[in-house]
């Protein structure tokens, strides 16, 4: 399940792709597949393992295009060890809403970013978001958890001051938001209540089978209600 365009990131055999706050490593498995030097960063050494894992996986299931290669590294978004300029592409999705220090973070993001190359954020599209905040604390209000909601807006405004040209933005994951809302309306750890149980089958259905109907929804609800905002930007040359 991609949040990001992959095409429009222009991500190909030996881009230099980093996933910062990669967690399970859905957007670095795409990278490697593509043939990209994928660096997976994240907080999570445990997770991080899993994520080394998988490539070891993919490599071995000769999904990987020759030349592709990947490695993951421990560290904090604030204070990245990487020399200006290091990455093609930068990714840092669902990560921002997390991070007190948010102008920090996203100053590391631009710093590491070549010229010429492509930045994309995604964060939880504001009125999907606001809906959960309104119907549960503990879904964002715990160790960890989500600290602010953004408008488009205020994201765009806040990496354009940092120095980039904003590209483009789009919403995904609509299908989503209602199981989110189902979660926080009955309780976010009830895992097993039968509303919950019933719409997550749908979703792993629809990851799985990809059927052209729900598909089809997905496009014409993701500009109404999708779960995930993105947004795409270009560091000038």
């Amino acid at each position: 399940m991609l949040t990001v365009d992959f095409d429009r990131l222009r991500v190909g055999r030996g881009t230099r792709f980093i996933d910062v706050g990669a967690g399970a490593g859905r957007h670095s498995y795409e990278a490697l597949r593509r043939g990209a030097d994928v660096t997976a960063f994240d907080l999570d050494e445990v997770e991080l393992k899993g994520v080394d894992d998988m490539f070891g996986a993919l490599h071995a299931e000769g999904e990987v295009p020759p030349g592709g290669q990947a490695r993951v590294t421990v560290g904090t978004i604030l204070d990245m060890p990487y020399e200006d300029e290091t990455f093609d592409v930068v990714l840092a999705s669902e990560i921002l809403e997390h991070v007190p220090e948010d102008v920090t973070a996203i100053r590391e993001l631009v710093r590491i970013l070549a010229p010429g190359g492509m930045l994309a954020v995604t964060v939880p599209r504001w009125l999907p978001e606001k809906i959960c905040w309104a119907l549960s604390d503990q879904y964002h209000a715990n160790e960890g958890g989500h600290i602010r909601i953004y408008t488009a807006d205020e994201l765009r405004d806040k990496v354009e001051l940092a120095g980039l040209r904003f590209q483009h933005l789009h919403h995904a994951h609509a299908l989503h938001s209602p199981y989110w809302w189902i979660k926080c309306a009955v309780g976010v750890e009830r895992e097993q209540h039968p509303l919950v149980r019933a719409y997550h089958q749908l979703l792993v259905w629809d990851m799985m089978k990809a059927p052209a109907a729900t598909r089809l929804a997905e496009r014409a609800l993701d500009p109404l209600i999708g779960k995930s905002v993105a947004l795409y930007f270009q560091k000038p040359w």
